[in-house]
């Protein structure tokens, strides 16, 4: 079994000790690049981590309709693994669905960086001071280090295609 203190493994996701303590008790909802930090830190499969189940394959995996786990990460959002299978990923691709009549999410922001493609509705993401508003069909790349937050725009469900790296 792997021992990592607190402090090695908040050095090693650089976050502060009090934010990672408050992820181990539940106290902040745990980003997916988060995950995918400590899993790295660990040895272990992501996979396991988001769905307690140990990951197998390692030349590919499909997940057919229907298929997808839900991951709850964020009260705000419902996300779906889709590739909860692959072993030693090195992103995390997700649908994730915003709805609008939600609490409205705060901003928040995680080692990384992160793709979002946008299957459905209309989203309005803020990135530091920046606010875009994307459409079915846009996508947006950034650093997930920076604050952002995504919002679900005209009282509609956003269903988007989000990777975590």
């Amino acid at each position: 079994m792997n021992r990592v203190s607190s402090e090695e493994m908040a050095q090693h996701l650089k976050v502060p000790v009090a934010t990672y303590n408050c992820y181990e008790e539940g106290k902040l909802d745990i980003p997916a690049s988060i995950l995918i930090g400590i899993a790295r830190k660990l040895n272990v499969d992501t996979g396991l981590l988001l769905t307690g189940e140990e990951s197998k394959m390692n030349i590919f995996t499909v997940t057919r309709k229907g298929e997808a786990v839900d991951v709850e990460r964020r009260k705000q959002y419902q996300y779906q693994s889709l590739a909860r299978k692959f072993a030693h990923k090195k992103a995390e691709p997700f649908i994730v669905t915003i709805d609008p009549k939600k609490d409205k999410p705060s901003f928040y922001s995680h080692p990384g960086q992160e793709f979002e493609y946008v299957l459905e509705g209309t989203l309005k993401i803020t990135i530091y001071d920046n606010e875009v508003v994307l459409n079915e069909g846009d996508s947006i790349f950034f650093d997930s280090s920076i604050n952002h937050i995504m919002e679900a725009l005209n009282d509609k469900p956003v269903k988007l295609l989000a990777i975590v790296m």
